[in-house]
């Protein structure tokens, strides 16, 4: 009996075992499957999400091409709205003074030749303030304006040109600027109001003189000391006279149209020997040293003539003020963006009240003086307006007694600054 119930228990114990196995078995395969099944909804997430990432990529490239498409057709629009009618850029290239058209934002998109020849403009820009404040006026108002300016000349000095501007609306979007140069106009009627207040007052001077000594010459026929006496204050008188006419014509060629048209590059080495040697004869009898220093192989822009007689005239009257037996000097500086060419003497000097007059017309120092070197004032006056063409300028220290330094002041030659 006992044995019956170990063998039933046994029995029992194997298909407990048994059914353990197959739970276990079982649970395995739930366990792979429920495995797959992850791996499987992991792969799908995952191809999702490429695909989202994709999706976008996409989206933003179509983005962009629209945008870029959209901008190039906007720019497209913009230039067509912005360009000139057919023919006008044509019609200002055979324009023969300034005319210039700018854009609401005061930006230059045509303009004829004259325009930049006189240096209204600098590449797409109106060079000249002036110009500027007339444009914006004009933008303000709508309604045509004429002005009278003063500009300058050039970057040096106080010499300007007369212009009278015309603005005026041309279409919507643009203005139309017509300047017309109006400074030798100006320049004639200051030399007709020059010519009558001062010639003949310089020319009566010596005049005179010629007819008193004729007079006393004919008188003192029968006395030979006196015939040569007034032969000789004759002779000078004459010279004056045709000194300052000569030197007349010299300054009404200088104020007359298209007066300096030989420009060309101008080496001051050469300018400054010419210079010296016309003066050396005179220097050499007053026993005068002329001194020769600075800068070397500077070049200018300008007429060569015409800055040896505004060279000479300086030295000249160097030599006739200074005293014998003493030193002028001459020199040249080479600054960044001018050559200044200097001139020394050892002369009487020239008050404040003095150096401020110098440059004008028949102004003299001393009259006396003036009489005994051959003076006529108009050296100076000379110098002033052959450099004032070079858009340059002169400038002068001195005191009594201790001499006086006339600085001439010039641009540098475009071809050495590019």
């Amino acid at each position: 009996m006992l044995r019956d119930a170990t063998h039933c228990l046994n029995a029992r114990l194997r298909v407990g075992e048994q059914f353990f196995c197959e739970v276990t078995c079982c649970s395995r395969h739930v366990t792979v499957w429920l495995l797959s099944v992850s791996v499987v909804y992991m792969n799908l997430g995952l191809i999702i999400g490429i695909a989202v990432v994709l999706g976008a990529i996409a989206g933003g490239v179509i983005v962009v091409l629209i945008n870029r498409s959209t901008q190039q057709s906007n720019a497209e629009m913009q230039a067509a709205s912005w360009e000139l009618p057919a023919g006008v850029a044509e019609l200002l290239e055979s324009i023969e003074f300034p005319a210039i058209i700018v854009n609401s934002s005061v930006r230059v998109v045509a303009a004829s030749p004259a325009a930049a020849q006189f240096g209204l403009i600098s590449q797409d820009r109106l060079a000249v303030p002036e110009l500027v404040a007339v444009v914006e006026d004009l933008n303000r108002s709508a309604e045509p304006i004429v002005r009278q300016l003063e500009i300058p000349r050039g970057p040096f000095g106080d010499a300007t040109s007369s212009i009278e501007a015309r603005a005026s609306k041309f279409g919507s979007r643009y203005s139309l600027l017509l300047v017309a140069d109006r400074t030798e106009f100006r320049r004639l009627e200051e030399v007709r109001r020059d010519f009558v207040a001062n010639i003949s007052h310089e020319l009566k001077t010596p005049i005179g003189a010629i007819s008193l000594l004729a007079e006393a010459l004919s008188e003192a026929a029968d006395d030979p000391d006196l015939v040569r006496h007034f032969a000789d204050r004759l002779s000078d008188e004459s010279a004056r006279l045709a000194s300052i006419t000569r030197e007349i014509i010299e300054l009404s060629r200088l104020q007359a149209e298209g007066a300096l048209a030989k420009f060309s590059t101008v080496k001051i080495d050469k300018l400054l020997r010419k210079s010296v040697d016309a003066n050396r004869v005179l220097a050499s009898a007053k026993k005068i040293d002329i001194v020769v220093g600075g800068a070397e192989g500077v070049t200018v822009w300008g007429d060569f003539d015409r800055l040896v007689v505004a060279v000479n005239n300086l030295l000249s009257n160097a030599v006739q003020y200074s005293p014998e037996n003493s030193r002028v000097g001459i020199g040249v500086a080479d600054a960044e963006d001018r050559v200044e060419i200097v001139v020394t003497d050892q002369g009487p000097g020239m008050s404040n009240e003095e150096a401020e007059r110098v440059f004008e017309r028949f102004y003299r120092t001393d009259q006396a003086r003036s009489r005994t070197t051959g003076g006529t004032g108009l050296g100076l006056s000379i110098v002033k307006h052959i450099v004032n063409h070079h858009g340059g300028d002169i400038r002068v220290w001195s005191l009594p007694g201790q001499g006086s330094s006339f600085t001439i002041r010039l641009p540098r030659n475009p071809a050495e600054t590019d």
